[in-house]
């Protein structure tokens, strides 16, 4: 076996990020071959992920981008475990890579993108392997949307904790702005969908089942319970979907109100929401 010095030991830690004492096992397991052992750290972090499939990832980074002209977008979550993994500047720049791969081949789900290059040496799911022995925490990637439309818009919180794309019905240039608000509107009030046509039904079902329950505790008569429910189901549609929802930046409006102030026939046809 080849005698494995420090510097060798610390030119595989400054490559693949790993500690001293694992990067000296890679090498040694390696017989000194540095693609042989940044393969070894490889196959070990994803044998540590497999340990630590029932931990739960609940930080991360999130990021929503478009491309130039707005008409192609993508949502990407990666997840980690503490919030300290979660603001490192290379979990971040790592977040950020896998977003740009994804806007620039937009493959239409999550396990397409982890099958994807990532810098041409290891697919991006052998990437977010590596760090589960690097970081020596879970991490997976947790959310991947890809969005098309006239004009896309787009809100990231500062934290990295919460992003928005938004997908107009019309493009024109006076129309960011207002796309702009209405990610922020998303961010902040959570509406479940776009208008009360788009709401699953299940929760529908389920708002009118606790209506009737409400109403019933009130000591409302059986015969009234349906239309109590169906009430406060209209309610729910003004406070939970985007388009019924007041305005955050002027309470006066509804967002459709706000949109239709700018162009009568503008308004939402989609969004997509990721928040940690």
């Amino acid at each position: 076996m080849s005698k494995i010095s420090v510097a060798d030991i610390q030119k595989l830690r400054e490559i693949s990020g790993a500690g001293m004492m694992d990067c000296k096992k890679a090498l040694e397991e390696s017989e000194g071959d540095f693609e042989g052992a940044q393969d070894y750290l490889r196959k070990k972090g994803i044998a540590k992920a497999a340990k630590r499939e029932d931990r739960e990832a609940k930080e991360g980074v999130v990021i929503a981008q478009t491309n130039a002209n707005q008409t192609r977008g993508v949502v990407v979550a990666i997840n980690c475990e503490t919030d300290f993994v979660a603001r490192n500047e290379n979990f971040i720049n790592m977040t950020q890579k896998i977003a740009d791969i994804a806007l620039e081949s937009f493959p239409e789900t999550a396990e397409a993108l982890l099958a994807l290059p990532y810098e041409g040496k290891v697919t991006i799911g052998e990437k977010i392997g590596e760090q589960n022995g690097i970081i020596g925490e879970k991490v997976e990637l947790s959310s991947y949307s890809p969005v098309t439309g006239a004009q896309l818009l787009t809100y990231n919180h500062s934290n990295n904790k919460r992003s928005v794309i938004v997908a107009l019905n019309l493009r024109q240039n006076e129309f960011e702005q207002a796309g702009r608000d209405v990610a922020m509107q998303i961010a902040a009030m959570n509406p479940v969908a776009v208008s009360k046509e788009d709401v699953d039904q299940t929760i529908i079902e389920k708002e009118i089942e606790i209506g009737k329950e409400l109403a019933r505790n009130e000591g409302k008569s059986e015969e009234m319970l349906e239309k109590i429910a169906l009430g406060r189901l209209n309610k729910f549609f003004q406070e939970n979907t985007l388009l019924s929802q007041k305005f955050v930046k002027n309470n006066e409006v509804t967002v459709q109100q706000h949109l239709h102030s700018l162009n009568k026939e503008l308004t939402v046809v989609s969004f997509k929401h990721i928040a940690l």
